[in-house]
């Protein structure tokens, strides 16, 4: 039998695919429910295993199994294995802007002609999500609209030709005490479009450096087996003093 060639198999990848091909070889890989499940549950950033994942998707393990090594092969997916479990994660945030950005092109043009959740449990965490959520490392929804604005409105954040932090906000993060890294080839700061509020919110370096420090601070929590997380009494507080932000504003409806 003569080798699978096709664009989503593991052999394209290793083969002199021109630019054209490479670029078709990468939609191939998105362009199965059952693969694309995959990458969206990934953008919490964590590390799944396959049976974790072949539950959310609603496959079978062996199925699972050989998305994931198309995935892997791909490059849009890193494994690692620990005894006998397999555990695979966004290959880094390239990818999972990659992700996220076609999900925003995939949401419905407008509020109004959205599918609505058919129960209630579905519509309540579809709620939770648009006011609050991880997009693979660093805050988005509402939560992150809202803490980009302030920092924006404070003289900490420009948006004027592309996002970059400025020296206040170098300087509010060193008061804050949450460090960024800066030897990385990653941008310091970068624009994220969200697919709720259809605006930008803060990622890169600084984005998932002030995610990390509002999780492991307690001012937000995940909740639900979602993306989705919550600001806590302690954050609203915290948010107020540092950015001034009031409690209203984080639980505004989200944008057109």
């Amino acid at each position: 039998m003569a080798p699978d060639d096709s664009p989503a198999s593991p052999s394209a990848w290793t083969s002199p695919l021109s630019a054209a091909g490479r670029l078709a070889a990468l939609a191939a890989l998105l362009a199965d429910e059952t693969r694309a499940s995959f990458c969206l549950a990934l953008l919490d950033g964590r590390a799944w295993t396959a049976g974790e994942l072949a539950r959310r998707a609603g496959v079978a393990a062996s199925t699972a199994s050989e998305h994931l090594g198309r995935l892997v092969a791909g490059g849009l997916l890193t494994e690692e294995r620990q005894g006998r479990h397999r555990y695979v994660r966004l290959a880094g945030p390239e990818t999972a802007h990659l992700v996220e950005d076609l999900a925003v092109r995939t949401a419905p043009p407008a509020a109004g002609r959205a599918e609505a959740p058919r129960t209630l449990r579905a519509a309540s965490a579809s709620s939770a999500m648009a006011r609050g959520r991880t997009c693979y490392d660093h805050l988005a929804g509402r939560v992150g609209i809202v803490i980009t604005d302030a920092m924006t409105a404070r003289g900490l954040l420009r948006q004027d030709a592309g996002f970059a932090l400025t020296d206040e906000g170098l300087a509010w993060f060193d008061e804050l005490g949450v460090p960024l890294e800066r030897a990385g080839r990653r941008p310091l700061a970068r624009s994220c479009l969200d697919w709720t509020e259809r605006r930008p919110h803060l990622a890169g370096v600084a984005g998932a450096a002030l995610c990390r420090h509002a999780l492991e601070a307690g001012w937000c929590v995940r909740i639900g087996s979602e993306r989705a997380v919550k600001v806590t009494r302690e954050g609203e507080r915290a948010l107020r003093e540092v950015l001034g932000i009031e409690p209203g504003a984080l639980a505004g409806t989200p944008g057109p």
